[in-house]
């Protein structure tokens, strides 16, 4: 069980039957009456966020939350596969759960995923990643301005803005949390 006490930003806590992260919290001891402690809950299975206050020793479950590794297979409509690595079964998963996420996603790449409840609810991904850049304009030689861009289009479909000297072919790192550029490979 966790207390109110226990609280800290990250922290994962069963409330109302839904695992929820706690975002913020802060607390508050006023001159009259007793302690509680006021917090920005996110629900895992939702995305939602809600403000709660608790009273100061206010106990909680912790959710069983598990995190497994899958391979991603592909994209079948609106939905994505993976395969666990150690049955070998395949989990589709709709891409609306995570959607900031898929875009991101290359075929056979291994990924974390937070399982609750047989359900996938998130993916862990690495902080960058390697794609491959096919559709951009090419460069022009000579045009060497400073900080100017241009669109390129990945191999998973994701479009960002990238230098110009970055041509179709070239792999190049990106961002998992920002979605930009970081550099070629």
């Amino acid at each position: 069980m966790l207390a109110t006490t226990d609280f800290r930003r990250g922290l994962k806590i069963e409330y109302k039957g839904a695992p929820h992260e706690i975002i913020e919290f802060l607390h508050v001891k006023p001159g009259k009456g007793g302690a509680f402690v006021r917090t920005k809950l996110k629900n895992l299975l939702t995305g939602s966020i809600i403000d709660e206050t608790f009273r100061s020793g206010e106990k909680f479950k912790k959710p069983e939350l598990a995190t497994n590794v899958y391979q991603f297979l592909y994209r079948d409509g609106q939905d994505i596969i993976f395969m666990d690595m150690t049955s070998y079964e395949q989990i589709t998963v709709s891409q609306d759960a995570f959607p900031e996420k898929v875009d991101l996603l290359k075929e056979g790449e291994e990924v974390k995923a937070l399982v609750y409840e047989a359900q996938v609810i998130d993916l862990d991904l690495p902080t960058s990643v390697i794609l491959e850049v096919i559709e951009t304009e090419p460069g022009v030689k000579g045009d060497t301005v400073s900080g100017a861009t241009k669109p390129a289009k990945l191999e998973t479909g994701l479009t960002i803005q990238v230098p110009l000297f970055i041509n179709q072919g070239d792999k190049i790192k990106v961002d998992t949390r920002t979605k930009e550029y970081l550099g070629r490979v």
